[in-house]
């Protein structure tokens, strides 16, 4: 019968910190908010217990900070004394917020069956199942804030390296997983790691963490995978966070399964209100694009930042002194699970552009230099790099369409501009 191993693969835990980039926050929210990592934390231990796995991955960054309060090292350990108690161990690096030199030890002892692996070369652990070697689990801690440009953080972590230091044992172990906090090729900054050479090293995943979004390299048998941050901690880290639940099978794919455990999910909201006649329809739309993006999260409470869009005749009544502000109150008040931070109104007066083509010299010619910088998108791109550039600032990845898509939007404001002001 082929053997099989079970796990859970999290990484960026970031306890301890708080969630930012909100500007609206009542104190029953704040609340919720200050608690939403550590509760995603016990949705991992629990998401642990609920599946039976046998052992548990952490891929570094526990802590968001270098001094981790007391109370951050009591929620994490009790944690892993909740998985010690069951019967499942845990193996974990550290990454660049919560390098090895500056853990803790006169908080605690780690746990038992909590295996740290070294910050000083690669590091190696023997899982045993019914006195049975089943899993040979390589990998490297940060011992500081920075990683040496020079040196590679996957070094040494191989099959070969493993069974050398564990002895005759691990060789009979059919898996093997690494655990690494690195780059990868998406951060060069921050111990970038090449996945060819992963793919070499002779284990049969690697268990990442830093890159906070969920990555696979092959979704039909991935093998280097990111689980991205159990809890969003800013308003632009939206979308599910959580988990993965992964199972190696002697002789066939491996299967990785999305856990979701964020507690609070973060969206950024664009609401197209072009068809609303009424503040009050302006409201159900918002509502309902709150609900679409809460099921796909998975979670049960939210909050989202909305941006109105859209040519709708209550453009002036919405740029009205306090109305953004009451409807924003009046949708806190309907659901109490969900939050609007912000409400932001991008949305313009309906123009009749064939009407101002005739009516004056200057929107004529706004519209055909418009239509021009339309059909030449690449010199656009290089004009706005050129811009951000001498800002020192790192430009963005602009695509033809989203080129297109910004002198659309230039072009609106400027004509709503006029209207208004004629």
């Amino acid at each position: 019968m082929a053997r099989q191993l079970r796990f859970i693969h999290g990484a960026d835990l970031h306890i301890g910190a708080p969630i930012r980039g909100l500007r609206a926050v009542p104190p029953a929210w704040a609340e919720r908010l200050a608690e939403a990592i550590p509760r995603a934390y016990d949705r991992l231990v629990e998401a642990a217990l609920r599946h039976e796995v046998d052992f548990v991955a952490i891929s570094g960054d526990v802590f968001d900070t270098t001094q981790a309060s007391y109370g951050d090292y009591l929620r994490f350990f009790r944690g892993l004394e909740r998985l010690g108690a069951a019967g499942i161990p845990t193996y974990l690096c550290t990454g660049n917020h919560d390098p090895l030199s500056r853990w803790q030890p006169g908080f605690f002892e780690l746990p038992q069956g909590v295996r740290m692996l070294s910050s000083e070369r690669a590091d190696f652990a023997l899982f045993e199942r019914d006195g049975e070697p089943l899993c040979v689990v390589g990998g490297r801690s940060y011992p500081n804030k920075v990683w040496a440009q020079e040196a590679d953080i996957a070094e040494g972590v191989t099959r070969a390296a493993a069974e050398q230091a564990l002895g005759p044992r691990a060789a009979e172990a059919p898996f093997g997983v690494g655990v690494l906090h690195t780059g990868l090729f998406m951060d060069p900054h921050k111990a970038p790691a090449d996945p060819a050479r992963l793919q070499e090293a002779g284990f049969d995943y690697w268990a990442l963490g830093h890159i906070h979004r969920r990555y696979v390299d092959d979704e039909a048998c991935p093998r280097v995978a990111f689980s991205g941050c159990i809890q969003g901690r800013d308003i632009k880290e939206t979308g599910p966070r959580g988990v993965n639940l992964v199972t190696l099978t002697e002789g066939a794919p491996n299967m990785v399964e999305f856990v979701p455990t964020a507690s609070v999910a973060l969206e950024m909201l664009t609401v197209d209100v072009s068809g609303c006649a009424t503040l009050s329809a302006v409201s159900e739309a918002v509502m309902r694009a709150q609900f679409r993006a809460n099921g796909s999260a998975r979670c049960e409470e939210m909050v989202s930042r909305v941006t109105l869009v859209g040519a709708t005749a209550l453009h002036e009544v919405l740029a009205q002194e306090g109305v953004l502000e009451d409807l924003r109150a009046a949708l806190n008040d309907s659901y109490a699970d969900f939050l609007v931070d912000a409400l932001v109104d991008r949305t313009t007066l309906p123009l009749d552009k064939g009407a101002l083509r005739t009516e004056g010299l200057f929107p004529a010619a706004l519209m055909q230099a418009a239509a021009a910088q339309r059909r030449a998108p690449q010199a656009q791109q290089a004009m706005l790099q050129d811009a951000f550039m001498q800002a020192k600032v790192t430009p963005p990845t602009l695509t033809d369409e989203a080129v297109e898509q910004l002198v659309a939007q230039a072009e609106d404001l400027v004509l709503d501009l006029l209207v208004r002001e004629g």
